[in-house]
């Protein structure tokens, strides 16, 4: 009876952990929590109503997927938008995901390609912007357009690649978001679209120079982003 109590208490403790990690990614994502902003245990864990136990595990969580960084006595922090990381994650992001894409385009079966037609039909459908969400990406959008990506990609048939994809989508999630202005002059609904029609035409060559320039294109925005993050409280 005692390891029963004990396995329901773990569960319960890990329920509580996995709520406040998402209502704290949540907050980070929409800004609340402006970049290199200090995320104090012991404040968020009395906001949410839960140990302090339980929201250091959140936190922890939210550093290993790139969302907060561990400070040496410091405590936990938003990443600094001047962070480096952001162009690494870019480069690594642009010199990864084509070679993924060509092998995705070649080993793709026809049930893939019905679902980058849905994945693309989703996305081009759903607002970028939300008046309730403020200058930042729309939940929604963001959610459509990383199903999209990754669909893209899954036709490669390789779990170890999605999941190196995975990881870099989560940490460069955040600055995407923080960087969601209205670039002037850029069209990501046609960029979306030339890479759906590159990849349903099985034109490998040409999906992975779409692909490319499409993920140039908006490491080009990051920087642009964080310059203006400068002047941010």
């Amino acid at each position: 009876m005692t390891e029963a109590m004990d396995s329901s208490e773990q569960q319960g403790r890990r329920m509580l952990s996995e709520q406040a990690h998402a209502r704290l990614r949540s907050a980070i994502m929409r800004g609340e929590h402006p970049p290199g902003a200090p995320l104090k245990p012991q404040e968020l864990a009395k906001e949410q109503g839960v140990s302090l136990a339980v929201m250091r595990e959140a936190l922890l969580r939210l550093v290993g997927e790139g969302l907060a960084d561990r400070l040496p006595n410091r405590g936990f922090a938003v990443p600094a938008f001047s962070d480096r990381r952001w162009q690494q994650i870019a480069e690594a992001r642009q010199a990864v995901e084509p070679v993924v894409l060509r092998l995705s385009v070649e080993r793709g079966d026809l049930d893939w390609e019905a679902r980058v037609r849905a994945a693309h039909h989703r996305l081009a459908g759903t607002p970028m912007w939300s008046e309730d969400e403020g200058p930042y990406f729309s939940a929604a959008w963001s959610a459509a357009h990383y199903a999209f990506h990754r669909t893209l990609l899954e036709g490669c048939q390789n779990p170890v690649l999605l999941d190196t994809f995975d990881r870099m989508w989560t940490a460069s999630e955040l600055a995407r978001r923080w960087s969601g202005h209205r670039t002037p002059g850029r069209d990501a609904v046609g960029e979306h679209l030339l890479l759906e029609q590159a990849v349903l035409a099985r034109d490998a060559e040409t999906a992975a120079e779409v692909l490319t320039r499409h993920l140039a294109t908006t490491a080009a925005a990051l920087s642009v982003g964080r310059d203006e993050q400068k002047d941010m409280p």
